[in-house]
Formats: structure tokens, C-alpha cells, sequence
């Protein structure tokens, strides 16, 4: 074999695995920039994620003030039939009564839930709207509204409290098997955020209404006996001494 030949058999590997390993450089290459450009996107889109439920949460959380805003605005006592005093852009800075300021607040509440029914603004009005329909009267619609609270909020502060309304709504509404059931159920949570005495209260005077004398004095007992400081155990034990005399 001529020389020459020799010398091109021995090149050809090395300049083949010269260019191998060029090529693979290249694919290693392209595959990181390919890498590098989809993290960056995935890292864009989270923030633009992140960013826009940051702006609906503010949107949520203003309208909400709105809201807040008329519930808390004076109430001037007037004639039923006359108009609204001292308009503002923002509003009446009066109301003539409770309930113009209630069916003023209302709609409001109603209006983050509509248009932000995901955030936690949403929950806050819910609990409002349960309460203002439960103050006018509107006490299926307040019911209904309680138990989204409840549903929305799982074991959190509004959830314990719409409870509380849930019941409360029923013993008016008459339904005191009801509004007992759910008395008990709050009275024994071990870690609630409720005050147990206040509870226990509300459920002695559900006892009491609904005709089961011994299960209410049961309870007053028992507000007095664990709770003697509380502000409820002088109504505890009147409720008690008027059970006695009767």
C-alpha cells in the first residue's frame, strides 16, 4: 500500500470523529438554547399569571371598599317618602334609614361577586350580602348566602361565622330543630375563633323557644359554671332563675 493511502486511512477516522463531535457540540448546543428560550417563556407566562390575579385581586379588594364605604355611611333619620340628602359622586354621604342604606349596600356586594367570584373579596361580600338580606328580612335568600360562605371558606373565619348567621337566620325563620343542630355543632368545635359562651347563649334560647325547657337550663348552667366572667352570664342566670320560677 502507497504511503499516501496510508496517510488518508489514518486521517479519515480522526477527521470523522472531528466532525462527530462537532455536530453533537452543535446539537448540545441548539437543545440548550431551545431549553433556555422554553424556561424563559414558562417563566414570563407565571409571572404574567401572577401579575394579572394580583390586579383582579386589587380590582376586587376596591370594589369591595365601595361597598364597604355606603355600608358605613350615616344614617340621618327622615321622612320614609323623602329624597336621598347630600349627593355626592360617590353618592349619597346620608341615608334616611337602616334599610336604604342596606338596599344601597347590597347590590354592591352582590356586584364582587359577580365580577370577581374567585378572590377572597368575594367571600367578604358574600358574608356581607348574607347579613344585610338577613337584616332586611330576606331570610331564604340570607340562608342561601350563609351556606356559600360556608362552602367558599371551608374552616375559616367567615365560614365559622355564616354558621352562626345560618343559625341564627333558622330561629328566626322559626326552623329551631335547625338552628339548634347547628348551635351544637359550633359550641363543640375545639378550635374555633368564636366566643363558645355566645354561642352557648344562642343556643339555650333556641332550647328554650322551641319548648325544651331542660336542655336550656342544661346550657345556661353551663355557661355559668364555665364561663362565670363572661359578659353572657348574667343573662345565663336571669334566663335560669325565670326557668326556676316557672
Amino acid at each position: 500500500m502507497k504511503r499516501s493511502e496510508r496517510h488518508h486511512l489514518k486521517e479519515n477516522p480522526i477527521a470523522q470523529f472531528a466532525r462527530e463531535m462537532r455536530e453533537l457540540t452543535i446539537g448540545h448546543s441548539r437543545q440548550a438554547t431551545l431549553a433556555a428560550v422554553a424556561v424563559a417563556a414558562v417563566i414570563v407566562a407565571v409571572a404574567g399569571y401572577y401579575l394579572w390575579q394580583a390586579r383582579r385581586a386589587a380590582d376586587a379588594d376596591a370594589l369591595l371598599a365601595t361597598a364597604m364605604n355606603v355600608a358605613e355611611t350615616p344614617v340621618v333619620p327622615q321622612p320614609p317618602d323623602a329624597p336621598l340628602q347630600n349627593q355626592s359622586a360617590a353618592g349619597p354621604t346620608t341615608y334616611p334609614s337602616e334599610r336604604a342604606r342596606l338596599e344601597a349596600a347590597l347590590p354592591k356586594y352582590l356586584s364582587v361577586l359577580e365580577t370577581y367570584p374567585s378572590s377572597k373579596a368575594a367571600t367578604t361580600a358574600a358574608y356581607q350580602a348574607a347579613n344585610a338580606l338577613a337584616a332586611l328580612g330576606r331570610l331564604d335568600e340570607a340562608a342561601s348566602r350563609y351556606q356559600e360562605v360556608v362552602t367558599r371558606d371551608g374552616n375559616g373565619i367567615y365560614a365559622q361565622m355564616a354558621k352562626l348567621g345560618l343559625a341564627d337566620v333558622h330561629q328566626t325563620a322559626g326552623r329551631l330543630d335547625k338552628a339548634i343542630e347547628i348551635y351544637q355543632a359550633v359550641s363543640t368545635v375545639a378550635d374555633t375563633r368564636l366566643p363558645i359562651d355566645g354561642v352557648l347563649l344562642q343556643l339555650a334560647r333556641a332550647y328554650a323557644r322551641a319548648g325544651k325547657t331542660d336542655e336550656a337550663a342544661r346550657t345556661y348552667t353551663r355557661i355559668v359554671e364555665e364561663f362565670p366572667q363572661s359578659l353572657y352570664a348574667t343573662d345565663a342566670r336571669e334566663a335560669l332563675s325565670a326557668i326556676k320560677k316557672s
